[in-house]
């Protein structure tokens, strides 16, 4: 099983949900919750989505996998009678935007510009029709919803969607419940994503939704960035030390912090290029 939900999250990565579906065999349904009035996150299969319900509509922050699309209307449709109007990309990854080409549909579909040039070069289906630089907003009826570039971490086009009224954030994957993923390949970046959780850290907010794991609060971004700052310590000092990248993955240690080198995503998909940042900065 610990290999096919690798395999999920590696197809994930580069867009490939298909790839990902044909691996899985026994998909988990998906379950909404009330985060606060009005505003929704439906856990399950890959990143977890927003929902903002106003007056006039439904805002949706990211939209799983290309498969979840019908459940995921499903699970707005037993909270609200709105039309989904816009949907919001916190970055590329197929398990956060997976769905885009079907809610294309019936809705705008907005991300960082980024996020629109990282799903062109790697062929999937649905890049967003309006992108952003710096900020964004929406305002759909008494309700505003903004969207910040605030740097790069996970990738080069990480959102943060804020919820003003109710000093909210969905962070995409930049913050998580569990080890962190570096994409390389796609801007990302360790060294800068520190810069990049304080600018998260400068917004108002109380209230968490990750790309994946339970609610957290403002405490544990700090903490996540604390745990950032902590592996990029010892890596380094693994290095000073003259330890190769071969033997970086065995000697890395994290097993305090919670999160899993060895076997893991980050092991698998994120340490080389870990290595050669450290060494290099």
């Amino acid at each position: 099983m610990k290999n096919k939900i690798l395999v999920i999250a590696l197809a994930a990565i580069v867009g490939t949900a298909a790839a990902a579906a044909a691996v899985w065999t026994g998909m988990q349904s998906l379950d909404i919750t009330e985060v606060k009035d009005g505003l929704y996150m439906i856990t399950g299969n890959g990143g977890n989505i927003g929902v903002r319900v106003t007056s006039e509509g439904v805002i949706v922050i990211d939209d799983k996998f290309e498969q979840n699309y019908d459940e995921i209307i499903a699970n707005i449709a037993s909270v609200t009678n709105q039309p989904v109007k816009y949907v919001l990309n916190t970055h590329h990854h197929g398990d956060h935007a997976g769905s885009n080409l079907q809610f294309a549909a019936i809705a705008q579909v907005i991300a960082h510009t980024n996020v629109r040039t990282n799903m062109i070069r790697g062929n999937q289906a649905g890049p967003p029709s309006i992108v952003f630089t710096d900020q964004t907003a929406v305002f759909l009826g008494d309700t505003e919803v903004r969207a910040h570039y605030v740097g790069r971490g996970h990738t080069d086009g990480d959102a943060v969607i804020y919820f003003p009224d109710l000093r909210t954030i969905h962070t995409g994957d930049l913050i998580v419940g569990g080890t962190l993923f570096i994409d390389y390949g796609n801007g990302g970046t360790s060294i800068e994503w520190l810069d990049t959780i304080d600018n998260i850290l400068e917004l108002d907010f109380d209230t968490v939704i990750p790309g994946h794991g339970g609610l957290m609060t403002k405490d544990d971004v700090r903490e996540f960035r604390t745990k950032i700052e902590t592996l990029q310590q010892r890596g380094r000092e693994l290095i000073s030390q003259g330890v190769s990248k071969d033997q970086f993955g065995s000697r890395l240690n994290a097993d305090d912090i919670g999160w899993q080198i060895e076997g893991s995503l980050f092991g698998r998909a994120s340490l080389a290029g870990f290595y050669d940042e450290l060494r290099e900065n």
